[in-house]
């Protein structure tokens, strides 16, 4: 039996609300998009959790055995200040305020959100595409959509005539919105819109004199609606209907709503059968804004260098920090959860370090045939935690729980000479599995982990050589003065020592 049939997945699919049990198109074959980054800035932290949040979730179904088309664009044009359908182009505007070519703009920002990605250990996707390498398409789908009736062109741009989809089909499945009550709140239209309707969106815009990014069309010269490239590439990688579409709680509407008129309307069936969300960030309770001054870059948390950073924090303990919520949930930021992180992710990461020693060195008999039956259900309830919609809090649990059992182990408390070597290697390749290819949990300092290693090796001798002595008050003043200091030793059979960093 593979190990996604004995695991099977649920999802809490924002289309229903509800909890489902996963079943992909095609058995074994998992197909997600993830909408990706506006490339006229830097990479903030709500960038990194969302990113991080479908990490997680393509690395735990590879870990599963199924194979994973990860699809995540890059949007290069097309997004309007406001993510409406009036102003100037994001892109275009940071270029005309730093007197730079559009694509000068999206190469710089595009590189520091890898930059940001390889340090927080996000694995990039399996496919990347750009809005400007496939405007082609979007021209495509915009003529079929005014073919069949769901768009019209005014004045060289062309929108979506949510009126007219709403006949055949549900326009607010996704958000549960009523279209009623979205057509009577907002702006009214004036003299100068051009829309039918207020809730009509753009999906091709007439380029003004002035507008940099321009591309030809049976409209005239213009660009594409935001919404529009992400249902060309999605389905053009994953097929009409595919497995996962995921995002920020704050696409749900109106882009991910746009998204499913845009691909329904065009193919006549639903592109997505389940929805993924992620949760926003605040910092001390409240909502991160540059307005407030609480917003950071993923490079001032690492380097502390911000008024609100007590100090820097690494981006193992970052990752560390927000795998510690369900990615649903609201994920708050303060130098004291940040410091509890990273405590954390010491003990995990020393019992890591301590796992690979074991594993390569482990000693056990031939005939021996004892197993433990903790062990094993610890292994199981990491997949059954992992396998009831990514619960990553709960995995980390466990994964303490394993880490003691470790320490146990280096400490002599277990006699694994007794152990079936078949069974210690299960527990250990799969501690080190779930850090590190399930949650992407990087050893991070290995050279100064070293270092501290052979520091305590000495003072445990010097421990050890005291206790012989009888000399009981400077062991008691190594032990008490280690603790102190975030170190815990730990004493084993036959005298043998072992520490923990608290």
């Amino acid at each position: 039996m593979k190990l996604y049939e004995q695991y099977p997945v649920s999802i809490t699919n924002s289309l229903s609300g509800k909890k489902e049990v996963f079943k992909s198109l095609v058995p074994g074959y998992v197909g997600m998009y993830v909408c990706g980054p506006t490339v006229y800035n830097n990479a903030h932290l709500g960038n990194a959790r969302t990113f991080l949040t479908f990490d997680i979730v393509s690395r735990y179904f590879r870990f599963l055995g199924y194979k994973v088309r990860y699809v995540r664009n890059i949007t290069d044009v097309g997004h309007l200040v406001g993510d409406g359908d009036e102003g100037e182009d994001k892109i275009a505007k940071k270029a005309r305020l730093e007197q730079l070519e559009p694509m000068e703009v999206v190469k710089h920002y595009t590189e520091d959100f890898h930059q940001v990605m390889r340090q927080m250990n996000i694995l990039p996707p399996s496919i990347e595409p750009s809005a400007t390498a496939h405007i082609i398409e979007q021209i495509d789908i915009t003529k079929k959509l005014i073919e069949k009736g769901l768009a019209y062109e005014v004045n060289g741009s062309v929108y979506f005539n949510v009126k007219k989809y709403n006949q055949q089909h549900h326009y607010g499945i996704l958000s549960g919105r009523n279209i009623e009550e979205l057509m009577e709140s907002g702006r009214d239209l004036d003299s100068q819109d051009e829309k039918k309707e207020k809730i009509d969106f753009a999906l091709w815009k007439n380029a003004s004199p002035e507008h940099i990014m321009r591309w030809p069309s049976p409209w005239g010269s213009g660009f594409p609606g935001w919404h529009i490239e992400c249902t060309v590439m999605s389905t053009k990688y994953l097929g009409e209907t595919f497995d996962i579409h995921g995002g920020g709680m704050d696409l749900k509407f109106p882009h991910h709503e746009c998204e499913i008129a845009q691909a329904t309307g065009a193919n006549g069936k639903s592109p997505v059968n389940y929805w993924m969300h992620s949760n926003m960030l605040t910092v001390n309770g409240q909502k991160m804004s540059k307005s407030l001054g609480n917003s950071f870059l993923p490079a001032e948390l690492f380097s502390g260098n911000h008024p609100l950073l007590e100090r820097a924090y690494s981006p193992m303990t970052t990752r560390f920090f927000m795998l510690q919520s369900h990615y649903s949930s609201t994920l708050d930021f303060s130098n004291e959860a940040l410091q509890a992180a990273e405590k954390g992710f010491k003990k995990l990461n020393a019992a890591l370090l301590l796992a690979k020693q074991l594993v390569r060195n482990i000693e056990t008999s031939a005939t021996a045939q004892q197993e433990i039956p903790e062990w094993n259900n610890l292994v199981d309830a990491c997949f059954k935690n992992m396998s009831d919609d990514f619960n990553t809090a709960k995995t980390l649990a466990v994964l303490f729980e394993m880490a003691s059992r470790i320490n146990d182990i280096k400490a002599g408390v277990v006699d694994v000479k007794k152990v079936k070597k078949e069974s210690l290697q299960h527990f250990l390749n799969h501690y080190i599995g779930f850090m590190e290819d399930v949650l992407g949990l990087q050893e991070e300092s290995q050279g100064n982990t070293d270092a501290l290693a052979g520091a305590m090796q000495v003072l445990i001798e010097l421990r050890k050589k005291a206790r012989a002595d009888r000399n009981y008050a400077l062991s008691d003043k190594i032990r008490d003065d280690l603790k102190a200091n975030g170190i815990q030793l730990k004493d084993g059979k036959d005298g043998e020592m072992t520490y923990e960093l608290d």
